[in-house]
């Protein structure tokens, strides 16, 4: 018998000849083969989560940031263009228009968030594809 792993065909596998390795031994390397497996698709799935999870964050973030961004511009800006549509117009008009430029930004904010949040897949297609393949693979196929 080699040493496991001495040969790097067969990996961690004890037996090179399948053939002489007894039932037992081989119930040992299939049931070890498949704890590798499964703690591999599990840390597969971890890292796509977390992958996930990092764009969720940031996409989250990006929509604070334009909101705080919003109020600030909002606060500034708003003054400033009121004060000057009320040297052409009412203040009344000048304050509603400033007030649905503002609407229209804040609309288009939304949407780009959102339309960034709906890419977001919390579902780990990699890991889902691979462990599927499992009962097919112990079948023979």
């Amino acid at each position: 018998m080699s040493a496991r792993g001495a040969d790097p065909t067969v990996g961690n596998h004890r037996h090179a000849d399948v053939g002489s390795a007894s039932v037992g031994e081989l119930i040992t390397d299939v049931s070890r083969d498949l704890s590798t497996l499964m703690r591999q698709e599990l840390e597969l799935a971890k890292a796509e989560m977390k992958a996930e999870v990092t764009k969720t964050g940031k996409a989250a973030g990006m929509l604070g940031g334009a909101g705080f961004a919003g109020y600030m511009v909002l606060l500034f800006l708003s003054i400033a263009l009121w004060w000057g549509l009320a040297n052409v117009i009412d203040q009344g008009w000048a304050a509603f228009i400033v007030a649905l430029i503002w609407a229209v930004i804040g609309g288009v904010l939304f949407v780009t968030g959102r339309s960034t949040l709906r890419t977001v897949n919390p579902k780990p297609e990699r890991t889902v594809d691979t462990v599927k393949q499992v009962p097919e693979a112990l079948k023979g196929q």
